[in-house]
């Protein structure tokens, strides 16, 4: 029956970007059963408006998002959220509504991508946590360059899954790390590692293979 397939909680996006969550969306919605959408308003009428792309799916006031906690399988929490410096009226501290979930909900299934990554600090991510950062984010992150043996180092002192993005896309658990091949210079354009979070996050909903 519905939901069999997989239930996915996305919290993102904020007054200044939209599109992110939006990406995360929109691939997710494919994938799993039902997704919980939880934006701020103006993204929240965005994908009202766009109902018809998106039938598989819930969309849920920020206030609200703990009532739906316990029903989602997995958790993405970050694509679009604002860093410190790009909070506008309206939106929600991303650090302070990151580590609050992470702390209400550490058994949870938890994909961490985008603003999220770049205003916590490693401690607080949770064990069943997969971490998805670019180059960049990696090193805001844990104060190191993002070599295929950081990443691993990274993996194992935390004991949880880091993608890197990249040229090539280095995945490390606490137990192996792989490189991926195949980037291409498209995929600098925006928006590709928002689906990638989006296609874990789904992924991860059905099967705990990752971890």
């Amino acid at each position: 029956h519905k939901g069999q397939n997989g239930k996915l909680l996305i919290i993102g996006g904020s007054q200044l970007f939209h599109a992110a969550s939006l990406w995360a969306l929109t691939v997710a919605s494919r994938i799993v059963d039902m997704v919980f959408y939880s934006s701020v308003e103006t993204n929240n009428r965005i994908v009202e408006s766009i109902k018809a792309e998106f039938r598989n799916g819930i969309i849920i006031p920020r206030s609200k998002i703990d009532n739906y906690v316990a029903e989602a399988d997995c958790i993405l929490i970050g694509p679009g959220l604002p860093r410190e410096e790009g909070i506008e009226a309206g939106d929600d501290d991303t650090k302070e509504l990151t580590e609050r979930m992470f702390r209400s909900y550490p058994e949870k299934k938890w994909v961490v991508d985008g603003g999220s990554l770049q205003v916590i600090e490693p401690d607080v991510l949770p064990k069943t946590a997969i971490v998805t950062p670019h180059k960049g984010e990696f090193k805001k992150l844990f104060g190191r360059e993002p070599t295929e043996d950081n990443v691993e180092q990274m993996a194992k002192k935390f004991g949880i899954v880091i993608l890197v993005k990249g040229e090539y896309d280095v995945v490390s658990s606490p137990q192996e790390s792989v490189r991926i091949t195949g980037g291409n210079p498209g995929m600098t354009k925006g928006g590709p590692g928002d689906v990638l979070a989006g296609l874990v996050a789904a992924l991860y909903c059905k099967n705990d293979a990752f971890l």
